[in-house]
């Protein structure tokens, strides 16, 4: 028997303003040059695949996947710079659950 409910209740769905709060973040992070082209990338396909389903989950996924990698920024830092071996690693859109 399970512990988890059969209906679990969606996620909710981000603040109006949180992809523009969570750009303005992005855009002062160590990884700026890199992150920000990417995450525009992924919110232009997350709104053209918003327009064709009617649906705003994909743009509520790529602010949940941006924010999660936001928050692990400065522990993915400090493990890097700790000369930790990081080469058994997995891909953080199998973590994340990002599209393809």
């Amino acid at each position: 028997m399970s512990a988890q409910p059969h209906h679990a209740a969606p996620p909710s769905a981000p603040a109006p303003a949180a992809a523009a709060q969570l750009l303005a973040e992005l855009r002062t992070s160590r990884r700026a040059e890199s992150w920000v082209p990417a995450f525009e990338r992924d919110w232009a396909g997350a709104l053209d695949d918003a327009r064709h389903s009617y649906s705003l989950a994909p743009l509520h996924t790529v602010v949940a996947a941006w924010t999660a990698r936001l928050a692990a920024l400065s522990a993915v830092t400090a493990f890097l710079e700790s000369g930790m071996d990081d080469s058994d690693g997995i891909d953080a859109r199998d973590v994340l659950g990002t599209r393809a």
